[in-house]
């Protein structure tokens, strides 16, 4: 059904439609932004590759050919994102810290929670994040793309670019090693 939708708002586009763009940019906002910002390492690069991915999917949208929107879109991401890592040629890393003094891992929880629970969620949150930054990046894409952006298997499989058996092995070994990397945090979480 969002397929039918995204792509009315596509020939909308196409026919002139501002506002259907910005619609479609409305909808997948933060799903697109937040698989980005945590494939890279720095708050003002994801903003970068975030507007430079909108300018790809605004100039191929008449090459869409109504998949799932904000797969084709995470493919876009990802092909720019590794495009941009071979020109590097270095690793990403979630202890390097942006303009404001933050890593990646630091994650900013909820503000309605108490102090305390702030401070206890906040390094839950960078334990986490550690543990994700340490997969392979295979299996991190695999994990981002179905935790941040929901996408099925067969989706992720198809940006991947590889079977939908070798995505679900690689969400099975990204699981297997956060279990293994967060194993005494989760053993005290159930205990409280």
């Amino acid at each position: 059904m969002t397929e039918n939708k995204d792509a009315d708002l596509i020939v909308q586009y196409l026919n002139g439609n501002v506002q259907a763009l910005e619609q479609l940019v409305n909808q997948y906002r933060r799903p697109l932004f937040k698989f980005i910002l945590n494939m890279i390492d720095s708050q003002e690069e994801a903003e970068e590759i975030f507007q430079e991915v909108w300018f790809r999917v605004i100039r191929n949208l008449d090459k869409y050919k109504n998949d799932k929107f904000l797969s084709w879109m995470f493919r876009i991401a990802r092909n720019f994102i590794i495009d941009r890592f071979r020109i590097r040629k270095s690793l990403v890393s979630l202890d390097k810290v942006n303009d404001a003094g933050l890593s990646l891992k630091d994650k900013i929880p909820a503000d309605k929670l108490s102090p305390a629970t702030l401070v206890e969620h906040k390094e839950i949150g960078r334990k986490i994040a550690r543990a994700v930054a340490l997969l392979p990046l295979e299996q991190k894409e695999v994990f981002l793309m179905r935790m941040e952006g929901s996408l099925s298997f067969k989706e992720i499989a198809g940006i991947q670019r590889v079977s939908i058996n070798t995505a679900l092995a690689r969400m099975q070994y990204a699981l297997e090693k956060l279990r293994i990397a967060l194993r005494d945090e989760c053993q005290e979480w159930s205990m409280s």
